[in-house]
């Protein structure tokens, strides 16, 4: 993800269903959004991978990302990296989110040194699960996120 993708983005953070999944469910504005574009750019310098943005073929719209961030805010499954992904409400249903995350996972075992991947599924939201099952990930236990009380699932699959 890009500086330019901002608005884009914004726009995404921005809404209370996709939000509401996502940390403690409240939306983001662009002044937040900013800090966590910034978050994710570091990321990159820090570990060497991060977040991609996803975009609509036919027309360059920003639909949301996808990509890989360690979970530091679930310390008990660390060390970790975590596949994940966010698109706005336009795109749900259309497959964008499973595409994509196949394409991080291929993309992960051609260029990084990485045996496993874990993705955190917050209870409730059964289309992210989907998406889990579909890369070829399994159930590795359940728990609770220690900063907002979430019942969540650590899904896993070994690269």
């Amino acid at each position: 993800m890009r500086s330019d993708d901002l608005d884009g983005f914004a726009a995404v953070n921005a809404q209370p269903e996709v939000m509401r999944y996502i940390h403690d469910g409240r939306t983001l504005d662009r002044a937040a959004t900013a800090e966590r574009l910034a978050t994710y750019q570091r990321q990159w310098d820090e570990h060497g991978f991060g977040l991609y943005a996803v975009e609509v073929r036919e027309t360059g719209e920003l639909a949301g990302f996808t990509g890989l961030a360690v979970p530091t805010f679930l310390p008990e499954i660390m060390p970790a990296v975590e596949i994940g992904w966010r698109l706005g409400r336009a795109y749900w249903g259309r497959g964008l989110a499973t595409e994509a995350a196949r394409a991080v996972v291929a993309h992960t075992r051609a260029t990084l040194d990485l045996r496993r991947l874990v993705s955190i599924h917050v209870v409730g939201n059964e289309a992210s699960a989907r998406v889990m099952v579909k890369l070829g990930m399994s159930l590795e236990r359940e728990t609770v996120q220690p900063d907002t009380g979430r019942q969540v699932r650590v899904y896993a699959m070994d690269l």
